[in-house]
């Protein structure tokens, strides 16, 4: 849940007997967890870790640990989804981060579904359900008080650092191992930032899971590397701001089918989770495209219904190589063209979001199509465009802003689905060291457009 830092500090300001088949299988399955070994123990050293082993009449996916035959053995591989969240609630966003947990609950996991999350408290902005601090890691389950906690927690962190990249890695693959499935999605909520420049004088901040205790956050290029630790993921999910960018997705792409986000803010009520999971648990062999497609439209039905502006899309992993090459093309183009006025207008004319030098990558290119009079460009243009709305953005909602105090109106559904970074000024500092910039001409084009 979620919200850029600026947004929603505004928004908070204001606003799981027996057989004795099942017995063995428990007692199997219990001493591979006590690593039991076979191979060369003595029969008496054998006799003594069995009579260590705890049986216990019931066995669940959070108290059996097991692989291979065991996990045939004892169901463990039934679970169709792990749905995994990595929550920081160490910051101003700690009461809506909480409703989150009790909307999860409200569905709870099933006998076909694991719903894991891990949270972060601090002192400071919210002292409800025991006000604990500390970051905990829970297995999620039905519960029909909204007001706390009821599920069980399964380990005590301490006070972790979850603006650590390496954190988010070791909880998904905890996750991963404890309580294994078919398949698999991760988000990460919290504020984000996508790509930003730091104001004056202050560290770039650029990213997501901003930890106020520490003073950290997991940049671009972090969650790049967390990715490529914990493996390939079906759906990712960001439950944050503006992370829907060229610039994000490319550094992500090799570890994750479908990109779930927005290129937009989101209000500080993020996901409404009990729409999203309450679905796949009624039909938990969904596909991850729509599983990915369904935590869209959970969240796009959710702000429709109370006619408020938002954006959230699905992006497709496997078409981001392409993106970057006929995102190449384009740019050349432009830049051979010499229309340099036009690109300038197209860029400030663009549809723009809560950072402004983020704006919608479609909407630049219809601009420059309507406005080139090369037709390298305008068959460029017009590539990037096909490209955007077919293979690569596949699932895209937007509702439009009517504005506020805060804000003007803002055509939204004038969105393809993507950001991109296009600043009027020179790049931001550390824009060079994404895999985006390195890989693309975007970066000289940007150049480009700011050179007199």
């Amino acid at each position: 849940m979620i919200g850029c830092t600026i947004k929603t500090m505004m928004e908070v300001s204001m606003i799981r007997g027996v057989s004795i088949f099942t017995m063995a299988v428990s007692l199997l399955a219990s001493m591979v967890s006590a690593e039991v070994g076979f191979d060369n123990a003595k029969k008496s050293d054998l006799n003594s870790q069995i009579s260590g082993t705890e049986v216990s009449s019931k066995t669940s996916p959070e108290k059996v640990e097991s692989k291979g035959l065991f996990d045939w053995l004892t169901g463990r591989r039934n679970k169709e989804w792990t749905i995994m969240v990595f929550s920081s609630a160490k910051n101003n966003l700690e009461g809506f981060l909480l409703k989150d947990l009790n909307e999860m609950e409200m569905i709870g996991s099933t006998d076909k579904i694991n719903i894991v999350a891990e949270v972060g408290r601090i002192d400071g902005y919210d002292d409800s359900d025991g006000n604990w601090t500390g970051v905990r890691r829970y297995y999620i389950t039905k519960d029909t008080d909204t007001s706390k906690m009821g599920s069980k927690m399964v380990q005590d962190m301490g006070m972790t650092d979850m603006g650590d990249y390496k954190n988010l890695a070791a909880f998904a693959n905890w996750a991963k191992n404890k309580y294994p499935a078919k398949r698999y999605m991760l988000i990460v909520s919290n504020h984000g930032s996508g790509w930003e420049k730091g104001v004056a004088k202050a560290k770039v901040s650029k990213g997501i899971s901003y930890d106020e205790q520490s003073g950290n956050h997991i940049n671009t290029p972090q969650l790049g590397l967390a990715l490529k630790e914990i493996g390939k993921l079906d759906v990712f999910g960001t439950d944050a701001c503006l992370m829907q960018m060229a610039e994000v997705v490319y550094e992500i792409k090799d570890n994750v089918d479908y990109i779930v986000g927005s290129a937009e803010t989101e209000p500080g009520d993020g996901y409404t989770y009990n729409d999203f999971l309450g679905p796949l648990a009624a039909n938990p062999k969904m596909a991850p495209v729509d599983v990915a497609k369904l935590a869209v439209n959970a969240y796009s039905d959710h702000y429709d219904a109370i006619d408020q502006g938002y954006t959230q899309s699905v992006t497709k992993a496997s078409a981001v190589n392409s993106l970057l090459t006929i995102s190449n093309a384009f740019a050349d183009a432009i830049m051979a063209s010499g229309e340099k006025e036009l690109a300038k207008s197209a860029r400030d004319g663009a549809l723009n979001f809560a950072m402004d030098e983020n704006r919608d990558l479609y909407d630049f290119a219809r601009l420059i199509v309507e406005g080139t009079k090369n037709a390298e460009v305008k068959s460029k243009g017009e590539a990037i465009m096909a490209y955007i709305t077919g293979p690569l953005v596949i699932h895209n909602r937007a509702r439009d802003s009517q504005g506020g105090w805060w804000s003007e109106p803002k055509q939204y559904t004038l969105s393809g689905g993507i950001a991109v970074y296009l600043p009027s000024y020179s790049l931001g500092d550390g824009y060079l060291e994404l895999a985006w910039a390195q890989a693309s001409r975007w970066d000289e084009l940007g150049l480009w457009i700011n050179q007199p």
